[in-house]
Formats: C-alpha cells, structure tokens, sequence
C-alpha cells in the first residue's frame, strides 16, 4: 500500500472514531449530557453517572466498535497488515479522545483501543483485557487499569507485532496515559475515587 493509502484509512478511521456516541445516546434516551455531569467525560464510565447502565453499556459497546470496525475494515477487505491496522487504530483513538464536533475534546479512548486491539490481535486484545481487569481489582481504580492496561498493550505488541505496529500501540498509549492526566494528579494526591465506593454526601 502507499503512503496515500495509510493517509486516507486514518482519515476514515478518525471520523468513525469522532462519533459521539455518548452524548447522542444521551439525548436519544433524553438523559443528562455527560459533558455536563462527573468528569465531564463522554464515555461509558461517566455515561453511569446518567444513572442509566443500560445506556452506559451500549456506550461502551459503540465505543469499541469504533475501534474494532476499521481495523476490520484494513484487515478483511483491504487485507492489510498488523502496521497499517494499527494505522486504523489510533486513528479511531485519536478521533475519539478529540472528536471535531466537540471542540476537539472527547473520551479517553480506553474501549475504543481494546476493541481495536481485540480486532487486531485478539490473543493481545485478551491479555490486555486481563491486565486491566487485574489491576482494577487489585487497586480499584479504574484510571490505573486503563493506563496499565495501555502500556501492557504495548508489551505484548513488541512479542507478537512487528516495530511499525508496536510504535503506533505506543503512541495510542501515551494518548490514554495524557486523557488521564485529572485522574493521574489525584492518585498522586491520594484523592482519586476507587470503585465501587459511595461518594461523600
């Protein structure tokens, strides 16, 4: 494939990833904008602060699937390999975490790029997946898994993937570590909720 051809899958990749989905499901089931409520966040974590967990799910669900379907895309139908789907990746990453139709601002793209890696590599995809749910029941905090998981994403590319593939993971890992950085200052400073425990009155 050409360098055209790797400009346009990311382009395609970033305007699928760029799809709201929690601020439309918000208004389609007419719930508070998860902009405006939490962390302000638009994925599936602060879509449970709506109180409806039907809706956070299906969140989550698109939100990988924004992820998991362009990397598809380059994989079936262009029959690409693991480099140019990890192109597809962190586009998908990329226009999630700063989506054109929200002033650029958008989620952390933790489901987005365990849908994509899943759809990439799915032995990689399952490990990642272990490691987040490892640490987020160790630690229960669920911004340490998701950057562990991201950077354990990363390991587990430079076994199985070759350096282009890995070093684009890379960058979609620093990319979830700096949408975390709220949540990094407050592990520091030992203020970060952990899950499952009731906020103060």
């Amino acid at each position: 494939m050409y360098a055209s051809d790797s400009i346009l899958i990311f382009i395609g990749a970033f305007l699928l990833g760029s799809i709201p989905f929690g601020v439309l499901l918000a208004k389609l089931f007419k719930l508070a904008d998860p902009r405006t409520i939490g962390s302000g966040n638009i994925g599936a974590t602060n879509m449970l602060r709506t109180g409806n967990k039907k809706v956070a799910l299906l969140t989550l669900l698109l939100d990988a699937l924004k992820g998991a379907l362009p990397v598809l895309f380059v994989s079936c139908i262009l029959r690409g390999g693991p480099a140019l789907e990890a192109v597809a990746l962190l586009g998908a990453v990329l226009g999630h975490c700063f989506t054109p139709w929200l002033k650029f601002k958008g989620g952390k793209g933790v489901a987005t790029a365990l849908g994509g890696i899943i759809a990439l590599h799915p032995p990689i995809g399952v490990l990642t997946c272990f490691v987040w749910l490892c640490v987020a029941a160790v630690t229960r905090y669920v911004s340490l898994a998701s950057i562990a998981a991201g950077f354990a994403m990363v390991a587990f590319a430079s076994a199985w993937l070759g350096a282009h593939a890995t070093g684009l993971l890379l960058i979609v890992a620093i990319i979830i570590a700096y949408k975390h950085r709220p949540n990094i200052a407050r592990l520091r400073a030992g203020t970060e909720p952990k899950l499952g425990a009731k906020k103060d009155a």
